[in-house]
């Protein structure tokens, strides 16, 4: 494929994409105008667009192109990997697992802690890279290396961890011991929202405890993905251990169909939508493969009488708008009850014109950008215009922009039979209802077939105890809007998905127990 020359002597790449031309708007929300070039400038050796099998950089028949989703400009052409190469991925990673599981513990760990380094040491770079190709703004972009990256350096040191037991016997004659070892190859499919770090949480805790892997990167992103297997490389990973299969969206269903169905692979790891999530686990169930699957939210945020507004606003902000809304433990439902409703609403509408600005992720300025294209756009703007006409009332926003942008919107008089409040938005909506009992709230927070996070502000102790027991979510915030972090169990219950991540307990995603006797010892 055509590659862009190098421009300096320390070895960069840089890549323009011309202006889009938007028309500048008044209110909310203050808007960047894209009227310059965008460039991404980064490692030549970290902007990689071939496949990555067993340890060599692989070209398909054909490529695929990313985009920048606040321009709609082409980014890079990636290798469109098919089954072929995603079953030679397979074999490598298979071949390499009779090596790498007999790595020490301790050897495992110090490759993890030499990848880490060397992802500390290439943040910005990277950072850059999930800007380009999934329109974060850079601050947020920096805060999920650094988040990726602390998923490698917690299992670098959990690997030394995995302890197995000794059961006392009820026989004098013999011992019982229960030993852990890893489950085998592990397919890793991988989202857009978060495409470095949710790549590290599940790889980090399959390679600390001796599997092997191969990354299906979302279509979208698959360039933090190649990037990272760059690293893995530099940090002495052995080849096969990781091995990365980017594909264009018309080849993922037969790739991911592979993933799930060659006997090769022992376990299978999903992060994505309850519907995509569904279909693997049937695709797993012909070979009764081990499956973890962090699936879709719709998380609820309740404000109690006793919260504080101030402290309900700013995590009410966090929540929402972190990612413009595209994360899969956004608040999706907003819950507050009467005595403190209107002045909550009106101190997040004047939070909002205050601190949000939409914009190209490169600028300093930016606090919100894109959406990932044109679709995820129209699904928020069918839920706006649904709750409006069915009575809700635009306090904020409420506007669909040019290409994938949308206002960051606010709408109050919301009901419970509302779109908004049906399906999970993945955008910058924030729908209000009022409730008036704890009850209520907790009725309306629950009626929902999947349970991932949930929040909640009060300052009533009893109540707090009460309402953090009676959420259906696998995760809970109580006076705190972001929660996610690499010491706490990440999951979902319901239809939210199965088993967890990060954590001591994201290890044992990744390992079998075996028991065995020892006799004779009379």
């Amino acid at each position: 494929m055509n590659r862009t020359p190098l421009t300096s002597p320390i070895n960069t790449r840089v890549l323009t994409f011309p202006a889009l031309q938007f028309a500048v708007l008044t209110g909310l929300p203050s808007m960047v105008q894209l009227q310059r070039p965008y460039s991404l400038d980064v490692s030549a050796s970290l902007l990689r667009t071939e496949g990555f099998i067993d340890g060599r950089w692989v070209s398909a028949a054909s490529s695929f192109p990313v985009f920048d989703p606040a321009t709609g400009e082409e980014i890079a052409k990636v290798s469109d990997c098919g089954t072929k190469e995603a079953q030679d991925a397979v074999n490598a990673a298979h071949k390499a697992f009779n090596l790498w599981k007999n790595h020490t513990a301790k050897e495992r760990s110090i490759l993890l802690r030499k990848w880490f380094d060397l992802i500390i040491q290439h943040r910005e770079d990277l950072a850059k890279l999930i800007t380009a190709e999934c329109g974060k703004p850079m601050k947020e972009s920096l805060g999920e290396m650094t988040y990726s990256a602390s998923f490698l350096e917690w299992f670098s040191e959990e690997a030394r961890r995995v302890y197995g037991d000794i059961v006392a016997a009820p026989a004098k004659d013999r011992k019982i011991l229960i030993l852990k070892q890893p489950v085998g190859v592990a397919s890793i499919i991988t989202p857009w929202n978060f495409p470095s770090a949710m790549i590290t949480r599940k790889v980090g805790a399959a390679l600390a405890v001796g599997c092997t892997v191969v990354v299906k990167p979302a279509e979208d992103t698959p360039l933090s993905a190649l990037a990272l297997a760059e690293l893995s490389v530099q940090a002495g990973i052995p080849a096969g251990v990781f091995n990365v299969v980017p594909c264009s969206r018309e080849k993922t269903p037969a790739v991911g169909e592979l993933l799930c169905t060659d006997p090769l692979v022992a376990k299978i790891s999903f992060t994505g939508s309850t519907a995509t999530g569904k279909v693997l686990l049937r695709h797993a169930a012909g070979t009764v493969k081990r499956v973890s699957m962090e699936l879709g939210g719709h998380a609820p945020f309740i404000v109690f009488d006793s919260a504080d507004v101030d402290k309900a606003v700013a995590g009410a902000m966090g929540s929402k708008f972190r990612n413009s809304g595209q994360t899969c433990v956004c608040s999706n439902r907003f819950l507050v009850q009467t005595g403190i409703h209107d002045a909550f609403v009106e101190k997040l509408a004047k939070t909002m014109d205050a601190e949000l600005k939409l914009g190209h992720g490169s600028e300093p300025s930016t606090t919100q950008g894109p959406l990932i294209n044109s679709r995820a756009a129209e699904k928020v703007e069918k839920q706006v215009a649904d709750a409006v006409d069915h009575g809700a009332v635009v306090v904020r926003g409420g506007k669909r922009l040019q290409g994938s942008f949308m206002e960051p919107t606010l709408l109050s008089n919301v009901t419970s039979d509302m779109l908004c409040m049906r399906e999970e938005t993945f955008g910058p909506l924030i729908p209000v209802v009022k409730f008036n009992t704890e009850q209520e709230a907790l009725a309306i927070a629950n009626a929902s077939p999947v349970g991932l996070a949930g929040y909640f502000y009060s300052r009533d102790m009893a109540q707090i105890w009460r309402v953090a027991e009676q959420m259906e979510v696998g995760m809970v915030g109580v006076n705190e809007g972001m929660i996610s972090t690499t010491e706490a169990p990440f999951g979902g219950i319901k239809q939210s998905g199965l088993g967890r991540e990060g954590s001591i307990y994201g290890v044992d995603e990744y390992l079998e127990i075996k028991y065995m006797c020892l006799g004779g010892l009379s």
